[in-house]
């Protein structure tokens, strides 16, 4: 027993050394959060603290990580980069043909090659064979309008 009080550092690098390694095993952020406030009951080892000082130590600042520093970790991860993104915001912006009258309410367009339900995005009724542009998408229904079409080019007089 005097052995684990007088080398305490051992039982806080080896419970800093498993958190991390449990950690790597279900990489949801929770583990990790522990694992530091193991390092600074280590730290706190180090520089004399008692006993029961390096477990209030370990407990506040794991407390302190899972509740400031994890929701930040976890909402940066699961954002991603900007270059990659899910499969609905791929749609957005995508061209579509109208199969079917498309009305505020129902209707059924053509998007890259699959066929999905959709509504117009002001409301107003668009005939079957518009060009249209998806503007979002809502659930399983995508959200379109028609496409602008460009004004022709003015002849240079």
């Amino acid at each position: 027993m005097d052995w684990l009080l007088a080398n305490g550092w051992v039982l806080w690098l080896i419970l800093f050394l498993g958190l991390a390694a449990v950690e790597t095993l279900t990489l949801d952020l929770f583990f990790i959060m522990l694992s530091v406030g193991a390092l600074a009951a280590l730290a706190a080892t180090f520089a004399g603290a008692g006993l029961v000082l390096q477990i209030v130590i370990f407990a506040v600042v794991s407390l302190l990580m899972i509740l400031l520093v994890r929701p930040v970790a976890v909402r940066h991860l699961q954002r991603g980069p900007a270059d990659q993104l899910n499969n609905i915001d791929r749609l957005v912006g995508a061209a579509a043909l109208a199969l079917e009258p498309v009305t505020a309410h129902s209707g059924t367009v053509k998007i890259g090659g699959d066929t999905w339900t959709a509504r117009s995005a002001d409301g107003a009724p668009l005939p079957a064979g518009t060009r249209l542009s998806v503007t979002r998408i809502d659930g399983a229904t995508a959200v379109v309008e028609p496409v602008d079409r460009p004004a022709p080019p003015v002849p240079d007089a």
